[in-house]
């Protein structure tokens, strides 16, 4: 199959010629329809992911049809159209019993722990646990989108930062994931204030409907008459982590959605502000399998729209230009020829 490969962190990447994967026994293999062109790839190539091991193929945001089927595969066949969350559960460890595969203590993750989908065809493993079937009227480039930075920030807004109608909503970072969370806060009945220093980004959000879109985070504890009752960190910078928290109104909930690396640095949490104004402090990683349906009727139903944030679709070849400039094209690319 062809593949986008680099050997080295930060180094050259090529497409070449390398050897098909084969199924786990209970894994598919999937012929890649899509796969989004993300941060956390490019997290991956910059070394800054202790799972990768080289050479590498990155690419964890995809989908496509099932192209082969592991012996103990029971819910799936070939020809089947899916997606599949970033985070692979195991399904039997004690968070994946509880209905949190997003944090399973034995995940694997395409474009991390083995290679991605970067290439015409990807290994995913635990098939009846982690695949999700896709509409036959989703475009696979929108549902490209859906394993990775639509559901992140479906959970993210909706799951752990609870929010609710009426409730500010301040989203720091308007990449893919940025975005997502503008459309699904307004969806859910959120008013949201975007910030990101990109005027086009700041222009998407506009569109996804924020009420009000700022180049910083300043002002906007003023802006919303106290503070935001909810704050995401969608970039994962220390800077932008430290804004989102000191933008929040007493009592306000704090989600941290953008990867953080040590070797970025680490941020200056302003404890002092999180005990006087009693401020929640949370993670969040991904969205399991289970937890799809919900967000697949809502775009069913028009109330989301993912297909708005796809703003360039690219072939393979230019897919490693794509990684390195990651975050200076506003909305999310995709790759859809390979």
């Amino acid at each position: 199959m062809r593949a986008l490969v680099f050997e080295e962190f930060g180094g050259p990447l090529t497409v070449r010629e390398v050897a098909d994967p084969a199924p786990a026994p209970d894994g598919v293999v999937v012929e890649v329809g899509a796969s989004g062109v993300c941060r956390s790839d490019w997290h991956a190539w910059s070394g800054h992911d202790e799972d990768v091991v080289l050479p590498h193929v990155p690419g964890h945001e995809l989908a496509g049809v099932v192209a082969a089927v592991g012996e103990r595969v029971r819910g799936w066949s070939v020809g089947d159209r899916v997606t599949a969350p970033f985070v692979c559960a195991c399904g039997s460890c004690p968070p994946c019993r509880e209905g949190a595969g997003q944090v399973c203590l034995r995940q694997t993750q395409p474009g991390f722990t083995h290679w991605g989908s970067f290439a015409q065809l990807v290994a995913l493993d635990a098939a009846d646990v982690n695949l999700v079937a896709l509409p036959d009227d989703l475009p696979v480039a929108t549902a490209a989108a859906l394993g990775c930075r639509y559901a992140t920030a479906f959970r993210a807004v909706t799951g752990v930062g609870r929010a609710a109608p009426g409730e500010w909503v301040v989203v720091v970072g308007c990449g893919g994931v940025g975005l997502s969370a503008v459309q699904v806060a307004v969806a859910v009945g959120a008013r949201v204030v975007a910030v990101d220093p990109s005027p086009g980004a700041r222009e998407l959000a506009a569109s996804m409907g924020a009420e009000h879109v700022l180049d910083s985070a300043n002002g906007v504890v003023d802006l919303t008459g106290g503070g935001a009752h909810v704050a995401l960190d969608c970039l994962g910078s220390p800077a932008t982590c430290e804004a989102s928290i000191r933008s929040l109104r007493p009592r306000g909930r704090h989600v941290q959605v953008g990867l953080l690396p040590p070797a970025q640095g680490r941020p200056v949490i302003p404890m002092e502000l999180v005990v006087a104004r009693e401020l929640a402090v949370l993670g969040s990683h991904g969205m399991a399998a289970t937890d799809y349906p919900a967000m697949l009727s809502m775009i069913a139903a028009g109330r989301l729209r993912p297909q708005d944030l796809v703003t360039r679709e690219i072939g393979l070849a230019d897919a490693g230009a794509a990684l390195v400039d990651v975050g200076r094209t506003p909305g999310v690319t995709v790759i859809t020829s390979f």
